[in-house]
């Protein structure tokens, strides 16, 4: 079946949804949440969709008037012209949509919880994590994303132990998930008193922040404890019986939160184990639709390396599409992370074109 078959298809469907949204008795309720959302989504496509139609359209048109005998010479020359700008003009347009066409990942719209840890490295791992945590938060910046730290664990020299953000804006997820990983730094570390230079390594994951209409989770399958916060360091570490932690028994994942308002913390902590639930069923359900198939931009596994910072070359490399930046100092400021990003999510958009050419 041609793609092309398509685009009346998605017409029709964002006129459905028209008429679904339009009715007052299912205002507020996730069917309506989830037809708006398509609605909104579709709004895009269909426009460039009418767009393409209409240049198809002329073109054909000016393809008729170029091979009919009787048509006026002057009229013959001006559908010439045209015929030969649409001819350049429509390839573009066609994979444009193509790639807006592309079946989406329900998750690419949704805001997403980061969490950065150290790896291997000891204290220079953690001073790193802390440049890393300030690079997202500055690249969210530059979007006009909402940065928001939900827990932070420090140590002695301010290097990060554990850091949890909530980042949301548009389309959060869909730029972020590649970030996923463990991502290595080499550099002559703070700590460093000969000059040599270390190699060290963080894991960063990102998890689409899940609505209940995503997850919903039984009362009878978690275990809720509060218990008095405790640990060295940490700005939001305190002395009293507010730390929260949650268990979910059912697949043993464990929440926990240690924040000064016990009522945020269960928020907070059902927040994230919503997530890790949600990123936990699209991991099977990813595994089972790619069986032995490796994305070309990686798996997402948190353990694979994508990403190294070498900071002696000033350089940045991602393993992934093999791309090297030498910018490394606007890359930790945020302004020129988003070439590494973007150039993953089109790395992404190609290979699963490709797939379709393919037949996959």
């Amino acid at each position: 079946m041609n793609w092309l078959d398509n685009l009346p298809k998605m017409i029709d469907r964002r006129a459905e949804l028209e008429l679904l949204i339009s009715n007052p008795d299912k205002a507020g309720t996730p069917e309506y949440i989830k037809w708006s959302q398509e609605y909104s989504e579709l709004g895009p496509i269909v426009e460039a969709i009418t767009s393409y139609q209409v240049k198809k359209q002329a073109f054909d048109e000016a393809d008729e008037i170029i091979n009919d005998p009787s048509a006026e010479p002057d009229i013959k020359e001006l559908a010439t012209e045209e015929y030969h700008e649409l001819k350049a003009l429509l390839p573009r347009e066609e994979k444009a949509l193509q790639i807006m066409l592309l079946p989406r990942d329900e998750a690419d719209s949704k805001n997403a919880i980061m969490e950065i840890r150290p790896g291997t490295g000891g204290d220079e791992a953690g001073l790193f994590a802390r440049d890393l945590l300030e690079m997202y938060q500055k690249y969210a910046a530059v979007l006009s994303w909402k940065f928001e730290i939900i827990e932070l664990s420090e140590n002695d020299l301010g290097g990060v132990k554990e850091a949890q953000a909530r980042i949301s804006g548009q389309n959060v997820f869909a730029k972020l998930k590649f970030e996923a990983g463990t991502h290595r730094v080499q550099r002559v570390p703070e700590t460093e008193t000969q000059g040599r230079v270390h190699t060290s390594a963080e894991t960063v994951a990102v998890l689409p922040e899940a609505e209940e209409i995503d997850i919903k989770i039984e009362e009878k399958d978690i275990r809720i404890d509060t218990m008095r916060a405790s640990g060295a360091g940490g700005q939001h570490v305190n002395t009293t019986d507010s730390a929260v932690r949650i268990t979910h028994l059912p697949t043993g994942i464990v929440v926990t939160q240690a924040q000064k308002s016990q009522h945020r913390n269960r928020d907070e902590a059902m927040r994230i184990l919503r997530a890790r639930l949600y990123d936990l069923k699209r991991s099977q359900a990813a595994a089972e639709r790619a069986a032995d198939r490796k994305s070309q931009v990686g798996s997402g596994d948190r353990s694979e390396r994508i990403r190294t910072y070498n900071y002696p070359q000033g350089r940045v490399s991602d393993h992934r599409i093999n791309l090297t930046l030498y910018k490394l100092d606007k890359v930790m400021i945020g302004e020129s992370l988003g070439e590494l990003v973007d150039a993953l999510v089109a790395a992404d958009e190609a290979e699963r074109l490709a797939a379709i050419g393919n037949g996959e």
